[in-house]
């Protein structure tokens, strides 16, 4: 039986090829995941690893339990304490906080979140291990800087050059006295480091003679373990304190866990083109077997046993599946180098390594491939093995009973009511136990439209003939032709329902997402302009200061964040200027006034007023984050906002307890609206900071949109696969459906049928499968859309569904696209038949 199933392989080679890319392609997305996060995985361990090679012991500035308040840090007479250690060679004290460089137009250089500054800590011979300088030497002085390669690159800075560098304060100009090289991860991830001498880095980000963390470097022969017990006492309970070793290892679980983070995902998505490609197998094999009916059944007649047909048709599927898994897991591989290629060219460097590919990637490879395609076939092959011998022999081929059919939609209606139940259940209850259940009730509905969508095919399909009849006889046959095999229709159809599914659901998401936060941003500011750091790191006193000299500002209000404790609670609180804050932001006032604010009262969002059972002229009992306590009234209750937290009060206020205020934001009002000169004068006043954004209403509409659009736009990306191989799906089925067809057609062009319209038929039957897939795919993904948007109702004012109807369109047309061109071959192949030969075959 084995040479058998060979021998058929060999035979049917090109009615086999869709099955073999399906199976590769969903390999090859499984096996380049596990080989890439293998590779970066190691990368980043051998970088961890190499940056603590040398330290002994690792400390780290804790806070302090007794005041959190105190800034925490360790000190230069620590430092020195420890260096003078038996046993040490070296401590080196680091502090460090964000630093960003201006290009030559005076836009900031890297990420924001990810531009960095630190001390540059030379040793007794000038120089510090952890940087290689390419050109000139490290800074010495305090109005001296180094940079990055690669930002110096980026920059045209060159040694000497005056540069302006944008910390949390003013912008300084600093001269330029070195360029280096470096491992370090913030420059790998695309953004900038800035060095400066040691007493300005401590100035700028701690407070003067103190680090935040501190290195230890032992003498050869020493144990790490010795240093770390000697160490200890010197420290006490201010600082976190571990082996360098112990530290790489945590770093690279971290790592782990990071890139397990993004393994899981892509493995999702490659999960979900394997599941596509099981019908584009089934339907191979359930056609291959309609095929040979009377080779199936001439091997029964000769002895051969149900479980025999059955492993013989298993035992192909398992070849197929062997050839696609190698070729797979060699493009796997292909598309891991690629990916760590695309990471590079988009500026995220991945650090130097080999490429790892292990025995996990390469096992997974062949029992993903093999197990999905036998699986894909088992069915067919039962099919097979229950063929009477006689009834075979005699080409009556077997035909669905009644039985078979009723119990099937049965079935399949028992589980889409179960899945539509409970997404209509989730999209009821809410937050994140609500989306569990629709994820799982998608995954129900799903199953029961496939079992369905042969019986959905002949009423929807149907609905096209009046537009099909406009094509003529050829129109009137494809109709015919689609709907002749319901269950091959369905499960090619299925295929391209699957991906369109998940792709419509997070359009419809999206689109509803973003308009309602395009309506709360209209709604909720009425500020010309937003005015936050690049970094995402608050803004300090100074620039609050300087934009309330701003010529043309109006109204200026702070969104400073802060926490109070009311009851023992822990409370977030907004910090405002009374009086500005209703110019800048639309807080809709429930009771009491805004006003009350200015008297020192505190204004309460009603959600929280509502739960705490608080009211205007309530006293709340306070403890502020420096342990002083007292009392506030409430002197208003509005609608809850997202830009502001549940409790809001003068700036003022807080002020007094904290003397290091955190502002994320501010919000200013211009004389006259925003218009390019006022945008100026803002940026002036700020120093022309390139790491302060100065954002009006439609930056920050394009803001919160933006990172929708890229989170779909990846997600578009990574449901390709799976439409790829639904494409397959419509190619395979239509060339082994002309196959099948031979005779038929042949007859066609005898009696007068010629090849445009041959072509034309196929084409249509190919546009009739593709759309009838797209529209059940796109009705079950705005459903679920829909549902998943209603769990977010509470958190989204103004939620409102909105369908995206030219995205849909959109998607229309490329399934109608998908159609045509997934019918050049089969329909060339169709019109090239000779007649004669075609009548004459079986």
């Amino acid at each position: 039986m084995f040479r058998t199933a060979l021998r058929n392989v060999l035979a049917h080679k090109a009615r086999l090829l869709m099955t073999v890319l399906a199976v590769m392609l969903g390999v090859a997305f499984v096996s380049g995941t596990l080989v890439f996060t293998d590779t970066l995985s190691n990368a980043f361990r051998n970088q961890s690893a190499k940056s603590y090679d040398d330290v002994a012991v690792a400390i780290s500035a804790a806070p302090n339990q007794k005041d959190p308040n105190q800034t925490p840090g360790l000190s230069e007479q620590t430092r020195q304490k420890i260096a003078s250690l038996d046993g040490v060679a070296r401590a080196t004290g680091r502090v460090n906080g964000f630093a960003g460089v201006p290009d030559k137009d005076g836009k900031l250089i890297g990420a924001g979140w990810s531009n960095k500054g630190t001390n540059f800590a030379p040793g007794q011979d000038g120089k510090d291990p952890a940087y290689t300088f390419t050109t000139g030497e490290g800074p010495v002085r305090g109005d001296q800087i180094a940079l990055d390669q690669d930002t110096a690159d980026k920059g045209a800075y060159k040694v000497g050059d005056r540069v302006r560098v944008a910390t949390n304060g003013p912008v300084e100009t600093y001269t330029l006295s070195g360029v280096f090289t470096t491992e370090d991860g913030a420059v790998n991830a695309g953004g900038s480091l800035v060095l400066f001498d040691t007493a300005v880095a401590q100035k700028l980000y701690l407070k003067p003679g103190h680090f935040l963390d501190i290195t230890v470097t032992g003498k050869p022969g020493v144990d790490d373990d010795r240093i770390l017990a000697a160490v200890k006492p010197v420290v006490g309970d201010t600082a976190d304190i571990e082996t360098g070793q112990a530290l790489a290892d945590r770093q690279a679980k971290d790592i782990e866990a990071g890139l397990g983070a993004l393994n899981n995902m892509l493995l999702a998505f490659a999960a979900i083109a394997l599941f596509v490609g099981v019908f584009l197998i089934s339907n191979t094999f359930t056609m291959l077997v309609a095929q040979r009916t009377k080779e199936l059944a001439l091997m029964r007649a000769v002895g051969a046993s149900r479980k025999q047909i059955t492993r013989s048709v298993l035992a192909e599927a398992g070849l197929v599946g062997v050839v696609a898994s190698v070729i797979g897991f060699g493009l796997g591989i292909g598309l891991a180098v690629a990916l760590r290629a695309g990471m590079n060219a988009f500026g995220l460097k991945v650090p130097a390594g080999d490429l790892v590919v292990g025995v996990t990637p390469l096992v997974s490879a062949l029992a993903v491939g093999v197990l999905v395609t036998m699986l894909a076939a088992w069915l067919p092959g039962r099919r097979a093995a229950k063929i009477p011998p006689v009834a075979a022999m005699s080409s009556v081929h077997a035909v669905a009973t009644t039985k078979s059919l009723v119990v099937r939609n049965t079935i399949g209606a028992l589980i889409t009511a179960a899945g539509v139940g409970a997404i209509v259940l989730g999209a009821g209850k809410g937050g994140d136990d609500g989306r569990m259940l629709i994820g799982g009730g998608a995954f129900l509905a799903l199953i029961g439209v496939i079992v369905l969508i042969p019986l959905l095919s002949r009423p929807v399909i149907a609905l096209a003939r009046p537009v099909l009849k406009a094509f003529g006889v050829a129109g009137s046959l494809a109709g015919q032709n689609a709907v002749r095999n319901p269950r091959r229709t369905g499960a090619t159809a299925s295929a391209l329902a699957i991906g369109l599914t998940l792709v419509t659901g997070l359009s419809v998401l999206g689109a509803t997402v973003g308009s309602a936060v395009d309506r709360m941003t209209t709604d909720q500011i009425k500020a010309d302009y937003m005015i936050s750091m690049a970094s995402g790191d608050g803004l300090n006193q100074a620039a609050l200061d300087a934009v309330e000299k701003t010529a043309g500002a109006t109204a200026v209000s702070p969104q400073q964040a802060g926490y109070l404790q009311v009851k023992g609670d822990f409370k977030s609180v907004s910090g405002v200027t009374p009086g500005d804050v209703e110019k800048v932001l639309n807080l809709k006032v429930v009771d009491g006034s805004l006003g009350s604010l200015a008297d020192g009262q505190v204004a309460v969002a009603d959600k929280t007023a509502e739960k705490q059972g608080w009211k205007v002229g309530s006293t709340l009992p306070v403890e502020y984050s420096d342990k002083k306590k007292g009392e506030l009234k409430v002197g208003a209750v509005y609608e809850e906002s997202e830009f502001v937290s549940p409790l809001v009060l003068d700036a003022k206020i807080l002020n007094l307890h904290d003397p290091k205020p955190y502002i994320p934001q501010i919000f200013v009002k211009m004389d006259g609206g925003p218009s390019d000169a006022a945008e100026k004068a803002v940026m002036k006043a700020l120093g022309d900071n390139p790491a302060m954004t100065v954002m009006d209403q439609k930056d920050i509409r394009d803001t919160f949109g933006g990172v929708i659009n890229m989170m779909l736009n990846i997600m578009y990306g990574l449901l390709a696969m799976a439409l790829i191989i639904a494409v397959l799906g419509v190619v395979n089925t239509l060339a082994m459906s002309v196959f099948e067809r031979q005779q038929e057609i042949g007859m066609l062009r005898a009696i007068g049928l010629d090849r445009r319209r041959v072509k034309r038929m196929v084409r249509l039957e190919a546009v009739v499968i593709s759309m009838f897939g797209a529209v059940v795919g796109i009705g079950l993904g705005s459903f679920l859309g829909w549902a998943i948007g209603e769990t977010m109702k509470s958190s989204l004012p103004g939620y409102a569904l909105v369908l995206p109807w030219g995205r849909i369109g959109i998607f229309l047309l490329l399934a109608g696209l998908v159609g045509v061109l997934a019918s050049l071959w089969p329909a060339r192949s169709a019109a090239k038949l000779n007649m004669l030969s075609a009548i004459k075959a079986e």
